[in-house]
C-alpha cells in the first residue's frame, strides 16, 4: 500500500501548488475554492459571535473575517504541504507515518532537526525545504498588493461620505449637490467612480479576499457606495436626460461590468443580458418617494417619476441582483436600496447635517424618507 501513500502525497502537493498559484500568482479572476470555503466557514462562525444580532455587533465581529482568512489560507497551504511531503517520505522509505511527518516538517520549515543520511530522500527533503519559504514569501508579498488596492478603494469611499452621507444612498447624492450648489462636481464624481469601479473589478475578482475587508467606519461600504453612485447616475439619466453628463452612462457601464467580473470569480449566476423590463426588487413607490425628495432639494427634473421609472428600471436591472448578493454575502451596512441581509436589520437612511448659517435660524431640510 506504499504506492497509494505516494500517489496521495503527490496529488495533495499538486492541489496545494495549484491553490497557491491561482490565489497569489495568476493575474486573473480564477475561482479559488480555498478562499471561498474559508470565507463561508469563518463568516458563519463570526455571525455566531455577534451577540444581540444587531448590525453593530455583526460589523464588530466581521471585522476579523479578512485577517482570519489570510491566516487560514497560509495554514491550509503549509498544512497541506506538510502532509503531502509526509506521505511521499512514508511511501519512499521505511519511516513510520509519525516519523515521516516529523521529517517533512523539519524540512518544510527549514529547521533540520530530523534530517537523516538517506540519500534517496534528499530530493523530497530539498523540495520541502524550498516549499515552506516560497509559500510564506508569496503570502508576505501578497499583503502589500491587497492593502494598496484596499487603500485606493477606501479613499474614494471616504470622499463619498460628504456627498452621499453615511450610509451612502443614490438619491441623497443628487439632493445634496443641489442643496449646496455643487451639482457641477457630479461629472468628476462619476469619472472617479468609473475608474474605481474598473479597479475594483480587476482587483477584487483577482484577489477575492479583498471582498472581506471592511471599511474603517461601520456605516461605510465600498459596495453600498458603488450602488449609490450608480443609482444617482441612473436617476439623473432617467429624470433629466438632456442635462445629465455623459459620465453618468460611463460610470453605470463600468459599475455593472465590475460587478459581473466579481460575480464570475465567485461563481454565482446572473443574467448577462437582462431585458429592460425584467423584474427588480426596488418598487416604484420607493423610487417615487426618492424623486419627491430630490425635487424638494432643487433637482430640476424633466420627467415625472412615472415617466422616468421605465428608464431608471432599465438601468438598474443590469446591476441590482449582483449588488444585492454582494451586500448580503459581505454583511454590508443595511443602507437604503441595497437589499436584505442575513441578520435582522431595518434599512438605515443617511444622516444629513443641519443647515446652519450665521445670523439666522437653522433652515430645515427634508430628510431622506425612512425605509418602507
Amino acid at each position: 500500500m506504499k504506492w497509494l501513500s505516494g500517489v496521495a502525497g503527490a496529488v495533495l502537493l499538486a492541489v496545494v501548488l495549484a491553490s497557491v498559484l491561482r490565489t497569489l500568482v495568476v493575474p486573473r479572476g480564477l475561482y479559488s475554492s480555498l478562499v471561498i470555503r474559508w470565507w463561508q466557514g469563518l463568516r458563519l462562525l463570526l455571525r455566531l459571535a455577534a451577540p444581540g444580532g444587531s448590525y453593530q455587533a455583526h460589523d464588530r465581529a466581521q471585522t476579523w473575517l479578512a485577517p482570519l482568512m489570510l491566516v487560514g489560507m497560509l495554514a491550509s497551504w503549509l498544512g497541506g504541504a506538510l502532509f503531502g511531503y509526509g506521505l511521499l517520505l512514508h511511501a519512499l522509505s521505511s519511516l513510520t507515518w509519525p516519523n515521516a511527518v516529523r521529517e517533512a516538517g523539519s524540512s518544510l520549515f527549514t529547521l533540520g532537526f530530523a534530517s537523516g543520511d538517506r540519500l534517496h530522500l534528499s530530493v523530497v527533503d530539498f523540495l520541502a525545504a524550498a516549499t515552506g519559504p516560497i509559500v510564506i514569501a508569496l503570502q508576505i508579498a501578497y499583503l502589500p498588493t491587497l492593502y494598496a488596492a484596499y487603500n485606493r478603494r477606501e479613499l474614494e469611499v471616504t470622499l463619498l461620505q460628504s456627498r452621499a452621507g453615511e450610509p451612502a444612498w443614490g438619491p441623497e447624492i443628487l439632493a445634496r449637490q443641489w442643496l449646496v450648489d455643487t451639482e457641477t462636481a457630479l461629472p468628476e464624481l462619476y469619472r472617479s467612480w468609473e475608474r474605481l469601479a474598473s479597479d475594483i473589478g480587476e482587483s477584487h475578482s483577482t484577489y477575492p479576499v479583498l471582498l472581506a475587508f471592511r471599511s474603517p467606519r461601520p456605516y461605510r461600504s465600498w459596495i453600498v457606495g458603488l450602488v449609490a453612485v450608480m443609482d444617482a447616475a441612473a436617476m439623473q439619466l432617467a429624470l433629466a436626460p438632456s442635462s445629465a453628463p455623459p459620465e453618468a452612462r460611463l460610470v453605470l457601464r463600468a459599475g455593472f461590468t465590475a460587478l459581473r467580473d466579481i460575480a464570475r470569480s465567485l461563481r454565482f449566476g446572473f443574467d448577462t443580458d437582462p431585458a429592460p423590463d425584467a423584474p427588480i426588487r426596488l418598487t416604484f413607490q420607493e423610487f417615487e418617494a426618492a424623486v419627491a425628495m430630490t425635487e424638494t432639494a432643487g433637482f430640476p427634473a424633466e420627467r415625472s417619476a412615472r415617466q422616468a421609472w421605465p428608464h431608471f428600471h432599465g438601468w438598474r436591472v443590469n446591476y441590482e441582483a449582483i449588488a444585492y448578493e454582494l451586500c448580503r454575502r459581505g454583511d454590508a451596512v443595511p443602507a437604503l436600496w441595497t437589499g436584505p441581509r442575513d441578520f435582522a436589520a431595518e434599512p438605515v437612511p443617511p444622516r444629513r447635517p443641519t443647515d446652519r448659517r450665521p445670523g439666522g435660524e437653522p433652515r430645515p431640510r427634508q430628510q431622506p424618507p425612512s425605509a418602507r
